[in-house]
């Protein structure tokens, strides 16, 4: 059993800058491909970043590339998304979640394992 806990999120201005983190309880953590996802108003939930357990892997949305970047640190269970450049349309509740491989993050989301909860970021304009 893993649980997921986001933060960082918050209001912030266009160009502006966030960090967000999401928290993972259990010894598994370091066995998942992780990614963020994210659900503005009225759209579906999309994938913006994954990165395989070993860090060696990771995948970006287009609509994000060069703009975020997605870590993680296996010895304290936590992965990281630093979003820079932000525009108002990146306004969204960013999620976490653990799954058995990117592929899986990029094109199943149904095969999700884990959800955190979410955190919401505003971009103003």
């Amino acid at each position: 059993q893993v649980q997921l806990v986001e933060s960082g999120g918050g209001l912030v201005q266009a160009g502006g800058s966030l960090r967000l983190s999401c928290a993972a309880s259990g010894r598994t953590f370091s066995t998942y491909a992780m990614g963020w996802f994210r659900q503005a108003p009225g759209k579906e939930r999309e994938v913006v970043a994954a990165i395989s357990w070993s860090s060696i892997a990771t995948y970006y949305a287009d609509s994000v590339k060069g703009r975020f970047t997605i870590s993680r640190d296996n010895a304290k269970n936590t992965m990281y998304l630093q979003v820079n450049s932000l525009k108002p349309e990146d306004t969204a509740v960013y999620y976490c979640a653990a799954a058995g491989s990117i592929a899986v993050l990029r094109s199943s989301p149904g095969g999700v394992n884990y959800w955190g909860k979410g955190t919401l970021v505003t971009v103003s304009s």
